[in-house]
């Protein structure tokens, strides 16, 4: 095995042939993937790569810190408003108006690290879940935000040394949303590889040790919201380009469920987790959704609806299955869809025998 001899041998990206090779045939294969499927399919990666950012953000807390979080939809609300407000109340690029975006998000989650010094389990747990629906109270009764009635999206424009650039279709968005998804989970890996990454796993593991060894408490945790909300505001202020169209009833408290749920299916602790647990359950939300059109099981369901249910409940057994697969993942696989792939390589590593 080779010794790392330094510390910037311990943060490199690609530190061999062989994950250049397997790093340049993804970033080959998602350059051409948006010009050989349908647009619905472009829309669903889109959709993939914000919660992708979102479940990595939120990951840095929860699998990372130890913190926990119920109130990531009020991060999410604020990215997607302030990036939309900063577009056309003060009439900033795309760009700087979603990190402006992010960075008010980014406040906001240090104000809510600061009760975390205090609180853990469950009472952290009721605190950020308060955020969450204060948040999305105030939305809906500001009329700046478009109160109940929501916000429509401006054109985005990417402005240029030559001109300016009006991104419509979901494959320009494809080329602009996977570049800063990639970028930012490419960041989140380095970032835990670093002093602050190493000193958001002490807290983790015990922030009374932790503290006596030297860590700030103080700055750490409120920098682990911090930053996850930043990650989670980038991701809101993409999500209101790519829907268009946002409204108070977007962010509610399931929405910061679904995004746990993200987090724990994927693996605690684990940013290529978080990526497996954004595609996967990203893919499951958008298909379940149409659960009665799939073919054979949309019908068998109906039919099971219709006479012992209420159909008009059916499109909620997509909050079914993810409760079942979150129980099933906690009962055998804690370390969730990264653990089962871990012991796919040990088995490929060692077989046949």
């Amino acid at each position: 095995m080779d010794m790392k001899r330094d510390y910037y041998e311990d943060i490199q990206l690609l530190d061999s042939k062989v994950v250049w090779f397997w790093f340049l045939m993804l970033i080959a294969s998602l350059i051409i993937l948006p010009f050989l499927i349908p647009n619905y399919y472009i829309y669903m990666a889109n959709y993939m790569a914000i919660n992708i950012i979102v479940t990595v953000g939120l990951n840095i807390l929860v699998g990372y810190t130890g913190q926990i979080s119920l109130g990531h939809a009020g991060f999410f609300a604020i990215g997607a408003y302030m990036t939309v407000l900063s577009m056309t109340v003060l009439h900033l690029p795309f760009l700087p108006a979603l990190v402006l975006a992010a960075m008010i998000a980014a406040f906001f989650g240090f104000i809510l690290g600061l009760p975390a010094l205090r609180l853990e389990g469950p009472y952290l747990a009721i605190a950020t879940l308060g955020f969450g629906m204060a948040i999305t109270q105030v939305i809906g009764r500001w009329q700046i935000f478009g109160g109940r009635m929501g916000l429509e999206a401006p054109p985005l424009n990417l402005y240029q040394p030559f001109g300016s650039y009006i991104l419509e279709s979901d494959r320009q968005l494809y080329f602009l949303i996977i570049p800063i998804a990639i970028l930012l989970t490419m960041a989140a890996r380095n970032l835990m590889k670093t002093r602050v990454g190493r000193a958001f796993i002490a807290i983790r593991d015990s922030d009374i040790a932790a503290e006596t060894m030297g860590v700030n408490l103080v700055f750490y945790k409120t920098l682990a919201f911090a930053v996850s909300a930043f990650y989670t505001g980038i991701a809101g202020g993409l999500m209101a380009f790519l829907l268009g169209f946002i409204s108070p009833s977007s962010f509610t408290f399931i929405l910061s469920i679904y995004f746990l749920a993200f987090v724990i299916v994927g693996g605690l602790g684990s940013i290529f987790g978080s990526i497996m647990g954004g595609v996967v359950m990203t893919w499951l939300m958008l298909t379940l959704d149409k659960v009665q059109e799939l073919p054979h099981l949309g019908t068998l369901l109906i039919s099971f609806s219709e006479r012992w249910m209420n159909p008009a409940g059916l499109p909620n057994i997509a909050s079914i299955i993810f409760g079942l697969i979150i129980i099933l993942i906690v009962v055998f696989e804690p370390l969730g869809l990264y653990g089962f792939w871990i012991r796919t390589k040990i088995y490929w590593k060692t077989w046949p025998f």
